[in-house]
Protein backbone atom coordinates (compact mmCIF):
# COMPACT_ATOMS: atom_id res chain seq x y z
CA UNK A 1 0.00 0.00 0.00
CA UNK A 2 1.09 3.60 -0.77
CA UNK A 3 1.09 5.71 1.88
CA UNK A 4 -0.15 8.98 1.61
CA UNK A 5 -0.40 9.95 5.31
CA UNK A 6 1.19 9.39 8.72
CA UNK A 7 -0.78 10.05 11.73
CA UNK A 8 1.27 10.02 15.34
CA UNK A 9 0.42 10.34 18.67
CA UNK A 10 2.48 9.39 20.91
CA UNK A 11 4.31 9.62 24.66
CA UNK A 12 5.53 12.22 26.28
CA UNK A 13 9.71 12.13 25.76
CA UNK A 14 9.42 9.58 23.29
CA UNK A 15 11.00 11.39 20.67
CA UNK A 16 8.11 11.28 18.26
CA UNK A 17 8.60 15.38 17.55
CA UNK A 18 12.09 14.50 16.60
CA UNK A 19 11.44 11.48 13.94
CA UNK A 20 8.71 13.53 12.96
CA UNK A 21 10.80 16.13 11.93
CA UNK A 22 13.73 13.81 10.91
CA UNK A 23 10.98 12.15 8.63
CA UNK A 24 9.90 15.06 6.87
CA UNK A 25 13.15 16.14 6.01
CA UNK A 26 14.55 13.08 5.02
CA UNK A 27 10.94 12.25 2.60
CA UNK A 28 10.17 15.80 1.60
CA UNK A 29 6.60 15.01 3.26
CA UNK A 30 5.21 17.95 5.43
CA UNK A 31 4.87 17.31 9.45
CA UNK A 32 2.08 19.33 10.84
CA UNK A 33 2.11 19.48 14.65
CA UNK A 34 2.00 23.25 15.97
CA UNK A 35 1.00 24.09 13.04
CA UNK A 36 -2.18 23.09 13.16
CA UNK A 37 -2.60 24.92 16.24
CA UNK A 38 -1.23 27.97 15.03
CA UNK A 39 -3.88 27.86 11.97
CA UNK A 40 -7.05 27.64 14.39
CA UNK A 41 -5.82 30.26 16.89
CA UNK A 42 -5.79 32.63 13.91
CA UNK A 43 -9.07 31.53 12.47
CA UNK A 44 -10.69 31.42 15.57
CA UNK A 45 -9.31 34.27 16.86
CA UNK A 46 -7.61 32.49 20.10
CA UNK A 47 -4.03 32.50 21.35
CA UNK A 48 -2.14 28.95 20.81
CA UNK A 49 -1.92 29.76 24.64
CA UNK A 50 -5.62 29.42 25.33
CA UNK A 51 -5.98 26.51 22.85
CA UNK A 52 -3.83 24.47 25.19
CA UNK A 53 -5.64 25.36 28.42
CA UNK A 54 -8.58 23.87 26.43
CA UNK A 55 -7.06 20.75 25.58
CA UNK A 56 -5.26 20.36 28.81
CA UNK A 57 -7.98 20.60 30.77
CA UNK A 58 -10.86 18.92 28.89
CA UNK A 59 -13.75 16.99 30.05
CA UNK A 60 -13.77 13.38 29.79
CA UNK A 61 -16.29 11.58 27.14
CA UNK A 62 -19.44 11.21 30.02
CA UNK A 63 -19.46 14.77 30.93
CA UNK A 64 -18.75 16.16 27.47
CA UNK A 65 -21.68 13.76 26.35
CA UNK A 66 -23.89 15.62 30.00
CA UNK A 67 -23.10 18.86 28.21
CA UNK A 68 -24.39 18.63 24.65
CA UNK A 69 -27.68 16.78 26.42
CA UNK A 70 -28.44 19.53 28.50
CA UNK A 71 -27.66 21.83 25.97
CA UNK A 72 -29.71 20.47 23.49
CA UNK A 73 -32.22 20.32 26.16
CA UNK A 74 -32.25 24.02 26.54
CA UNK A 75 -32.98 24.68 23.44
CA UNK A 76 -29.28 26.21 22.39
CA UNK A 77 -29.01 25.78 18.60
CA UNK A 78 -25.12 25.74 18.75
CA UNK A 79 -24.63 23.30 21.56
CA UNK A 80 -21.08 22.94 20.87
CA UNK A 81 -18.74 24.41 23.98
CA UNK A 82 -15.66 26.09 22.99
CA UNK A 83 -13.67 23.06 23.34
CA UNK A 84 -16.26 21.48 21.05
CA UNK A 85 -15.59 24.26 18.07
CA UNK A 86 -11.77 24.09 18.71
CA UNK A 87 -11.74 20.66 17.83
CA UNK A 88 -14.06 20.42 15.02
CA UNK A 89 -11.27 23.75 13.59
CA UNK A 90 -8.70 21.75 14.35
CA UNK A 91 -9.69 18.59 12.46
CA UNK A 92 -10.98 21.11 9.97
CA UNK A 93 -7.62 22.50 9.50
CA UNK A 94 -5.79 18.86 9.39
CA UNK A 95 -8.01 17.70 6.56
CA UNK A 96 -7.45 20.86 4.45
CA UNK A 97 -3.70 20.43 4.97
CA UNK A 98 -3.98 16.99 3.44
CA UNK A 99 -5.80 17.95 0.43
CA UNK A 100 -2.91 19.49 -0.50
CA UNK A 101 -1.08 16.51 -0.34
CA UNK A 102 0.61 13.97 1.47
CA UNK A 103 1.70 14.87 4.98
CA UNK A 104 2.85 13.59 8.28
CA UNK A 105 0.95 14.84 11.61
CA UNK A 106 1.49 14.67 15.15
CA UNK A 107 -1.28 14.49 17.50
CA UNK A 108 -4.29 16.73 17.20
CA UNK A 109 -6.16 13.33 16.76
CA UNK A 110 -5.21 13.53 13.34
CA UNK A 111 -6.35 10.04 12.45
CA UNK A 112 -10.10 10.71 13.53
CA UNK A 113 -9.91 13.41 10.89
CA UNK A 114 -8.52 11.33 8.36
CA UNK A 115 -10.80 8.06 9.20
CA UNK A 116 -12.64 7.86 5.78
CA UNK A 117 -9.61 8.45 3.96
CA UNK A 118 -7.29 6.12 2.26
CA UNK A 119 -3.76 5.38 2.98
CA UNK A 120 -3.43 6.67 6.16
CA UNK A 121 -0.99 4.81 8.64
CA UNK A 122 -1.39 5.49 12.15
CA UNK A 123 1.50 5.05 14.77
CA UNK A 124 1.84 5.38 18.14
CA UNK A 125 5.65 6.02 19.34
CA UNK A 126 6.13 5.17 23.23
CA UNK A 127 9.70 4.75 25.42
CA UNK A 128 9.34 1.88 27.23
CA UNK A 129 12.70 2.75 29.30
CA UNK A 130 11.96 5.28 31.92
CA UNK A 131 15.82 6.73 32.43
CA UNK A 132 15.80 6.92 28.42
CA UNK A 133 12.53 9.14 28.44
CA UNK A 134 13.57 10.91 31.78
CA UNK A 135 17.15 12.02 29.71
CA UNK A 136 15.19 12.85 26.76
CA UNK A 137 12.92 15.43 28.31
CA UNK A 138 15.53 16.82 30.11
CA UNK A 139 17.78 17.47 27.49
CA UNK A 140 15.16 17.76 24.66
CA UNK A 141 12.68 20.12 26.58
CA UNK A 142 14.91 21.78 29.35
CA UNK A 143 12.78 20.13 32.21
CA UNK A 144 14.63 20.30 35.62
CA UNK A 145 15.36 16.81 37.15
CA UNK A 146 13.11 17.37 39.98
CA UNK A 147 9.38 17.91 37.35
CA UNK A 148 10.17 15.46 35.10
CA UNK A 149 7.82 12.95 36.87
CA UNK A 150 5.15 15.27 37.30
CA UNK A 151 5.65 17.24 34.10
CA UNK A 152 5.63 13.79 31.82
CA UNK A 153 2.46 12.64 33.83
CA UNK A 154 1.25 15.90 32.59
CA UNK A 155 1.64 16.05 29.17
CA UNK A 156 0.35 12.51 29.28
CA UNK A 157 -2.62 12.75 31.30
CA UNK A 158 -3.44 15.60 28.87
CA UNK A 159 -3.14 13.49 25.58
CA UNK A 160 -5.21 10.61 27.18
CA UNK A 161 -7.60 12.84 28.09
CA UNK A 162 -7.99 14.47 24.78
CA UNK A 163 -7.70 11.99 22.99
CA UNK A 164 -10.51 10.02 24.58
CA UNK A 165 -12.93 12.68 24.63
CA UNK A 166 -12.97 13.74 21.17
CA UNK A 167 -13.07 9.98 19.52
CA UNK A 168 -14.24 8.13 22.78
CA UNK A 169 -11.01 5.48 22.20
CA UNK A 170 -8.04 5.09 24.59
CA UNK A 171 -5.37 6.64 23.88
CA UNK A 172 -2.80 4.20 24.92
CA UNK A 173 -4.90 1.40 23.35
CA UNK A 174 -2.69 -0.61 20.75
CA UNK A 175 -5.35 -1.54 18.87
CA UNK A 176 -6.58 2.05 18.44
CA UNK A 177 -3.07 2.26 15.81
CA UNK A 178 -1.54 0.69 12.82
CA UNK A 179 2.28 0.56 14.00
CA UNK A 180 3.93 1.08 17.61
CA UNK A 181 7.48 2.09 17.59
CA UNK A 182 9.65 1.91 20.97
CA UNK A 183 12.54 4.29 20.94
CA UNK A 184 14.37 2.88 23.77
CA UNK A 185 14.82 0.28 21.47
CA UNK A 186 14.85 1.50 17.83
CA UNK A 187 16.44 4.84 19.11
CA UNK A 188 15.54 7.72 17.02
CA UNK A 189 17.42 6.69 13.76
CA UNK A 190 15.88 3.48 13.82
CA UNK A 191 12.01 4.98 14.41
CA UNK A 192 12.70 7.29 11.66
CA UNK A 193 13.72 4.32 9.06
CA UNK A 194 11.24 2.30 10.01
CA UNK A 195 8.47 5.12 9.09
CA UNK A 196 10.71 6.48 5.93
CA UNK A 197 10.06 3.31 4.33
CA UNK A 198 6.50 3.86 3.98
CA UNK A 199 6.91 6.76 2.42
CA UNK A 200 9.66 6.43 0.05
CA UNK A 201 8.09 5.05 -3.50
Amino acid sequence: MKTRYITIEREYGSGASEIARRLSEETGVPCYGREILEAVSASQNISVGEIDKYEENVSNSFLYSIYMMTQANIGNPDPLNREGHIFIAEQEEIRRRARNGRAIFLGHCASEALRNMDQVVRVFIRCSDEAKKKARIMDYYGIPEGVVESTRRRFDKKRANYYYANTGKKWDDWKNYDIVLDSAVLEIDGCTAALRGLLLD
